[in-house]
């Protein structure tokens, strides 16, 4: 296992939300099925979605097993409501550290195995691609030495994370680059759905301060939206207010910011018992004072941010991508799951689900002939870091038209050079062309994606989008 920093940092280890299965008393795995569909608003691949929330419940005993330590009640496992949930069924350890509780367990368990090597800030550059068009292996980036290590391998499995960062905006962590994306389409494997980008509406907005992610899970113990004159506003957009799906909230800030001319709104939590909020989110709560901004004591100023790719690497239920020898897993990875709009906290869920799969396939796959197999060529584009993300941020954002793609894609088609080797801005710039594409051919509005010139849903386009270094978008 490589990791691009140390093993610590990924969005795992901020995920706050929690995990979402169906292990509750009054609740029903086909109640979460049905959740899931329809926030996926469309796109959801039923059988990946009925995989998910069969095989949750177990894989949450599996981690409970290994050591996790999810928040009880006694001797009883503690469920929160979030938005879009019917049913109080998402787990949380430490208030507001599952992903983290979840990443120490799974280290924990990974490093009690003899045939498990880890290596830090080494950064997968590349993908070795043979002449059959299998993956051989992968290319690591030694930061200390400044050297480029090939890594030779029967199979490969990326688990790379997101792409917030490639928006100007975004609760992601700075390694959260779109590398695993940008490399597999540079192998040539299917890249599916990566239009559809969560925008988190509830990040906390305070120059010069990192827009730290405040969990839904604050709107769920009862927290209000309010604008610069005070007043709550989410009844106007949905008839469930503030745990309304994410994207409808996102959207609805973005219009309300536009109506009041202000720069960000604002999340109460001052009329909640402040005690309780300190013991429910210390995490967030010290982050936030941290920043000078008392949850109990004041309104914490908000704005959306990039936050979850529902898009990725296609993959079957098993993890395969299009590629022989190559398999995906997590955010990194396109499973069906998610749709048009991921259910909050199915993410967690779908990383160990659907790892768990592509790890016990991927041990018996076996390539068809032994090939060395070759590093692919490199180029780098000329363009700042800064104008990449700023370009996705305000033309792929959370309001998009087909006049700002096609400004977007304009500015993205820049010369490439073999000058700087800037390996997150090569992977960037991959992931933003590809992000502009796919949003430019669908002409239509579904889940995260909004075209305000296309603001309905289409039929024709009730099929995933799909990309290759082949040739333009499909749609099957």
């Amino acid at each position: 296992m490589i990791a691009k920093d140390s093993l610590r940092e990924s969005s795992s280890e901020y995920a706050q939300g929690g995990i979402a299965a169906a292990l509750s008393d009054d609740d029903e795995v086909a109640l979460h099925e049905q959740d899931t569909l329809i926030a996926g608003d469309g796109l959801c691949d039923p059988i990946a979605v009925s995989t998910l929330v069969e095989e949750g419940p177990a894989a949450i005993q599996q981690l409970i097993e290994w050591g996790a330590e999810f928040d009880r009640e006694g001797s009883r496992l503690m469920f929160a409501r979030e938005g879009a949930h019917s049913r109080s069924r998402v787990l949380h350890a430490h208030g507001d550290s599952t992903g983290q509780e979840i990443a120490r367990t799974l280290y924990r368990k990974a490093a009690s195995l003899p045939g498990v090597e880890f290596r830090s800030f080494a950064a997968m550059t590349d993908l070795i691609v043979a002449s059959d068009g299998s993956v051989a292996g992968a290319v690591g980036w030694e930061e200390a030495s400044g050297t480029r290590t090939e890594i030779r391998a029967r199979a490969v499995l990326l688990a790379t994370g997101g792409l917030g960062r490639v928006f100007r905006e975004t609760t992601n962590p700075d390694v959260a680059t779109g590398d695993g994306v940008a490399a597999a389409y540079r192998a040539g494997a299917e890249i599916a759905d990566i239009e559809f980008v969560q925008f988190h509406p509830t990040a906390l907005y305070i120059p010069g301060a990192p827009r730290f992610l405040l969990s839904e899970a604050l709107r769920g113990e009862g927290a209000h939206l309010i604008n610069a004159a005070g007043e709550r506003f989410m009844a106007r957009y949905h008839v469930l207010e503030e745990l309304a799906p994410r994207d409808v909230v996102s959207r609805a800030i973005v219009t309300e910011l536009r109506r009041t001319e202000a720069e960000h709104v604002w999340l109460d939590l001052t009329h909640l018992d402040a005690a309780h909020i300190r013991a429910r989110f210390p995490r967030i709560h010290a982050t936030c004072l941290g920043y000078g901004v008392d949850l109990g004591a004041q309104p914490v100023p908000i704005h959306p941010a990039a936050h979850y790719s529902m898009g990725g690497v296609r993959t079957d239920l098993d993890g395969r991508s299009s590629i022989p020898g190559l398999y995906a897993a997590g955010e990194v990875a396109c499973t069906g799951v998610h749709g048009a709009n991921r259910l909050a906290s199915n993410s967690l869920l779908e990383g160990v689900v659907f790892g768990a799969r592509a790890g016990r396939v991927m041990r018996e796959y076996q390539p068809a002939a032994a090939n060395a197999g070759e590093m692919l060529e490199e180029t780098f584009p000329e363009i700042s870091e800064s104008a990449v993300r700023s370009l996705t941020w305000d033309h792929c954002g959370i309001l998009r038209s087909g006049d700002g793609l096609r400004e977007a894609l304009s500015a993205l088609d820049v010369k490439t050079r073999r000058l700087e080797a800037n390996y997150e801005l090569r992977n960037m710039h991959t992931v933003a062309v590809l992000i502009a594409r796919c949003a430019l051919a669908r002409r239509e509005s579904r889940g995260a994606h909004y075209r305000v010139d296309n603001p309905e849903k289409r039929p024709e386009f009730q099929k995933h989008s799909v990309v290759s270094r082949a040739g333009d978008v499909e749609f099957r």
